[in-house]
């Protein structure tokens, strides 16, 4: 079988890679061609990658508006490398601006559609369910509640847990003690150390990781370490850390170390939310945007909460500072709350229990590869 994934961002390329592994070990004859990252040339080889995350993820109105030329060239691009090499199966995940457009484009052209992490329509944009259905032969969700919603519009969904617990099970396996983490990055053990989440895209990092440096200048007896991502280069995380007082630590690559042995996390909305959750680090989020992505945004987006945990729980277990609420007074007072001996620590670290059963645990790639190769054929 061929298999033709496109991802566009980290998280993505992380859950392809995991279910391009199982594809291959089950279906040792199958040929992949991609759009992803570093996770999935491992696993299915550098040859195969079309285009690299790191020249596909924007982020918010403005991005994309700046890169509009970009953007509908590698629409076209896709297109073109999709028809030559002939796929049995196009794997979209998540990246819906894109992968829609692709969605309709392979069902014109007769190639069996699945989509992987759906797009989060009960958040906002739901007329792309109209898409989904007509364009989508097979859907792959990760959040329980969403077999639900999209029953309701007619969609079945396939839905076996969510994929960040085998990232993360996996990860923990990889993690040093943490005296030798810390060594290895001249951290100190007697130091409260807290972990700076700013994103994976450049224009997260723009507009968080000041803010987040900000606040810890007013703790120098902690250490902070900013979870960097290998794609994005050093010069770029340093233009925002310049003004730090010396205790703002960078680690690349190591995020889910980072986190699993910070005291707590100051974490931009996303994936890396549940992720930190996942890792029993209580945290809090910063997240700010450009001033018409986020009137744009509240114009559209329908559910009450930006993280993931508080989507999934239906109440605000983590603290939400959004926009005008994020000031460094308040990131200092939640901050203080969920450091050891913390007001809400405890709280913080029970709801995470009420999380993990609701998400659930287990061989979630392996199940969704085998689902895959049953429904490919």
């Amino acid at each position: 079988m061929r298999y033709y994934f496109i991802v566009g961002e980290p998280s993505g390329d992380l859950h392809a890679s995991k279910v391009i592994n199982k594809i291959k070990k089950r279906d040792p004859n199958a040929k992949f061609r991609f759009w992803g990252g570093d996770k999935m040339c491992e696993v299915a080889g550098k040859n195969a990658m079309v285009k690299h995350i790191d020249q596909t993820s924007f982020m918010g109105f403005k991005d994309v508006v700046r890169n509009l030329k970009t953007i509908l060239g590698q629409i076209s691009l896709c297109k073109k490398d999709m028809l030559h090499f002939a796929p049995d199966v196009v794997v979209l995940v998540d990246y819906a601006g894109f992968n829609l457009k692709m969605a309709k484009f392979a069902k014109s052209k007769g190639l069996k559609t699945f989509y992987y992490i759906a797009p989060k329509v009960w958040a906002w944009r739901e007329g792309r369910v109209k898409a989904i259905k007509k364009y989508v032969d097979e859907l792959f969700v990760i959040f329980p509640f969403e077999v639900n919603y999209f029953k309701s519009k007619g969609i079945k969904a396939h839905y076996f847990g969510n994929p960040i617990t085998d990232a993360i099970n996996n990860g923990i396996k990889k993690t040093p003690p943490k005296e030798a983490f810390f060594a290895s990055h001249g951290l100190d053990m007697a130091k409260p150390t807290v972990a700076l989440v700013a994103g994976s895209r450049r224009g997260e990092i723009r507009d968080n990781l000041n803010f987040m440096v900000k606040v810890a200048n007013r703790y120098p007896q902690y250490q902070f370490v900013i979870t960097a991502v290998p794609w994005i280069s050093g010069d770029y995380y340093n233009r925002y850390i310049n003004g730090s007082i010396g205790n703002v630590f960078t680690v690349v690559n190591e995020t889910y170390s980072a986190i699993y042995h910070a005291d707590a996390a100051i974490v931009t909305s996303g994936t890396a939310t549940l992720e930190t959750a996942y890792l029993n680090t209580p945290e809090f989020v910063c997240y700010y945007t450009a001033a018409i992505t986020s009137l744009i945004g509240r114009m559209l987006i329908k559910i009450k909460y930006a993280s993931l945990v508080n989507i999934i729980l239906g109440r605000e277990a983590i603290r939400e500072l959004l926009h005008k609420h994020m000031t460094v007074d308040n990131a200092c007072a939640e901050l203080d709350a969920i450091m050891p001996n913390g007001s809400k620590r405890e709280t913080v670290l029970n709801d995470y229990v009420i999380l993990r059963e609701m998400i659930g645990e287990g061989e979630v790639s392996g199940k969704v590869a085998e689902k895959m190769i049953e429904l490919a054929k």
